[in-house]
């Protein structure tokens, strides 16, 4: 018998053509075939909101030829990704190719391996209806959003701006968190910290001021600190108690799609859009020397914390293996996932935890070998032994003021000989040996006099995180939502910080003052739930689109009357520049291809620039500075500061380090992992060094 199989992706296909064998023939949809079109609405809201697919630009040929083959073949399998996305594109391939409304024919595979096909394979079962429901559901949300609301901004703010459900209260997060910067009125509060020696081992420590009396004592100001330091003048410093422990430290659990964005974003500084691009390599398959090719991971859309036993026994053997039975769990360690989470995967792991990094490094590009590298970390300490701490707490009391000092030493390393995660790291702080009784010696006193701080901006790593901890989204969301916020200048990132632009400032104002639920984290987290209802079979989506449509229609329709022949300015953003035609000053404006300096003398003055970044490097040909710039359509490259008398343009990265054989002036470039020259005649080329 001749059997098709039809994945999402080449690499996909490949991989799994590999297990399955000659009698069957594996293709790749490349993603949807089917979709709402781009040119009109798509949907009937007066008939149980039906929507109109249409087949996808440039696919016509691809679904001609599969067609053919599905006739040909005697059986034909969906095996697109095992989530809501993959299940409706399963289901439009399923229409398009005409096949049985009841044929057992959808396969998902939590890992592409040998074990991870063959399960799947063996357990095919009928395409869920109800999870294709909830993502037509979340389809046409976001396309009501999209389409009726998006013109609204483009008549009232500017031209091709864009809203959507998730995209909205991401920037609104942004917006407010920028808001609590700008109000917050800093509280002065002291500190002081005494600086003493212990009476046997004469070395030093620090302890801090906690309180008078016996009371937990906030100091407010100057003059209260130094009632304090008055009153410890000549005071005798008594320890009066010592405490002891042990204290255990626990491994973080394995990574969910958030919590891998977010430790990637810290840890290895990769955007989620990264991410999420090397770990879809890393689950649909990378060829390794001596195998062929392999997925390496379990599949990456997930917010479940749940292992297999065959995974976790497969960890054991490698940890015992490696560091010895100690660092091994007396019993199995279970982590518990979110009440909210989906547990139709695993969380994120290795598929084969024998393959360590070391072993795979060779094969992997240094972006896939990173990532992979922090998954296989953070699941196998995950499974290790806890670290023991020894702990010590000392109360020392000065005329009745109070001072502790902690400090711990590690008894056991654990799984932190392996992987720490990074909000995590302490600074290991040891207290010499002292005792109840005690007589310290001071050395030194110090008051310091401190303010209370604002909120932190938000960095992808925090966004992900608000956006998890309010229900807005799912794992599948976060990277693409980011991006798209970026990329449409709502925010910007200045280094990790994200910063909302004057144009995400005023659309989400506008956006608070119409369409409030549009921007509000309950109601979209409310919607979520929803979806995640309709998943499960226990809510009718027509329902949930009719309920929240009804409202929006009327919320447009208000808003149209209330902004009648108004519109909203987009702040200028000032800047030092000054206008080389008419010495005026230029200042940042958001067009269409997005930021530029113009001339506040218009309309007398047109001057118009193109917002550029200094670099750091140099030009090869001309020697003048080498800045970023965007293209037309958003890529970013790098050019010559003297164009257009010289033209030089190169994708590749410039640094400031020189070229050791052409010396002051040019620079090295960077691609990959090779820095080189670029300057004619010279061939200088050298790996990137590696900082640890």
């Amino acid at each position: 018998m001749s059997k098709l199989v039809i994945v999402e992706s080449p690499a996909k296909a490949k991989t799994i053509k590999k297990y399955l064998g000659g009698d069957f023939e594996v293709v790749a949809s490349m993603g949807h075939v089917r979709d709402l079109p781009k040119s009109k609405f798509g949907v009937d809201v007066e008939n149980r909101f039906e929507p109109v697919y249409v087949d996808i630009k440039d696919k016509e040929e691809f679904i001609k030829t599969l067609k053919k083959q599905a006739k040909k073949a005697d059986f034909v399998y969906l095996a697109t990704d095992p989530d809501r996305e993959g299940e409706a594109i399963s289901w439009h391939l399923s229409q398009l190719l005409e096949l049985p409304s009841d044929a057992v024919n959808r396969v998902a595979f939590n890992e592409i391996t040998k074990t991870g096909i063959n399960a799947g394979m063996s357990n095919p079962r009928g395409i869920d209806q109800d999870l294709v429901n909830a993502q037509q559901a979340r389809r046409i949300l976001d396309r009501i959003v999209g389409y009726k609301l998006s013109p609204f901004l483009w008549k009232k703010v500017r031209r091709n701006l864009s809203a959507g459900r998730v995209q909205s209260v991401a920037v609104a997060l942004v917006v407010d968190r920028e808001k609590a910067i700008l109000e917050f009125k800093p509280d002065e509060y002291w500190t002081i910290d005494a600086k003493m020696t212990a009476p046997a081992s004469k070395k030093q420590f620090e302890a801090s001021f906690y309180g008078l009396d016996g009371k937990k004592t906030v100091l407010k100001n100057k003059e209260e600190t130094d009632k304090v330091l008055k009153r410890l003048e000549d005071a005798v410093y008594n320890v009066t108690e010592v405490k002891k422990s042990v204290r255990k430290k626990t491994p973080a659990p394995p990574f969910t799609t958030s919590t891998m964005q977010q430790e990637a974003s810290r840890r290895i500084n990769f955007a989620p859009a990264k991410t999420m691009r090397a770990a879809q390599q890393l689950y649909e398959g990378v060829e390794i020397t001596g195998m062929g090719a392999v997925g390496l991971i379990t599949y990456m859309r997930t917010d479940s914390l749940r292992i297999s036993d065959e995974a976790r026994a497969a960890a054991y053997e490698f940890i015992e293996k490696e560091y010895g039975k100690d660092y091994i769990p007396p019993s199995p360690r279970f982590f518990k996932s979110k009440a909210s989470s989906q547990d139709a995967h695993e969380a994120i792991r290795p598929s084969m935890p024998e393959l360590t990094p070391g072993r795979v490094k060779e094969c992997l590009t240094d972006e896939q070998f990173k990532l992979y590298k922090l998954i296989w970390e953070r699941f196998t300490a995950s499974q290790m032994a806890n670290a023991l701490l020894d702990t010590v707490s000392a109360v020392i009391d000065a005329n009745g003021c109070g001072f502790r000092a902690t400090g711990f030493s590690v008894k056991f390393d654990g799984f932190t000989v392996l992987y720490e995660e990074q909000k995590d790291d302490e600074e290991k702080k040891i207290l010499p040996v002292i005792n109840k009784g005690d007589v310290l010696k001071l050395k030194a006193l110090d008051g310091k006099q401190h303010f209370t701080q604002p909120p932190p901006r938000y960095s992808e790593a925090t966004l992900i995180k608000a956006l998890e901890e309010n229900g807005i989204g799912r794992p599948s969301t976060y990277a693409p939502t980011i991006s798209t916020i970026i990329n449409r200048l709502y925010i910007e990132k200045n280094g990790k910080q994200l910063k909302p632009t004057g144009l995400g400032e005023v659309t989400t104002g506008l956006m608070k003052e119409h369409f409030k639920n549009i921007v509000d984290s309950k109601f979209t987290a409310s919607m979520e739930d929803g979806l995640d209802e309709i998943e499960v079979g226990k809510k009718d989506w027509v329902q949930i689109l009719d309920e929240f449509y009804t409202e929006f229609a009327e919320t447009l329709s208000a808003a149209e009357v209330a902004m009648e022949g108004k519109r909203v300015k987009i702040p200028d953003e000032e800047t030092d520049e000054v206008c080389e035609h008419c010495q005026k000053p230029m200042v940042i404006k958001i067009g269409r291809f997005g930021k530029f300096l113009a001339c506040t003398g218009f309309p007398e003055c047109t001057n118009t620039k193109q917002v550029v970044k200094d670099t750091g490097g140099f030009c090869p040909v001309c020697g003048k500075k080498v800045v970023q710039k965007k293209s037309k359509k958003g890529k970013k490259f790098f050019g010559c500061d003297g164009f257009p008398n010289c033209e030089f343009m190169t994708w590749d990265t410039p640094t400031p380090d020189k070229c050791p054989k052409c010396g002051d002036g040019t620079t090295l470039y960077k691609k990959g992992g090779k820095v080189f020259c670029l300057r004619d005649g010279c061939e200088y080329e050298a790996a990137v060094k590696k900082v640890r």
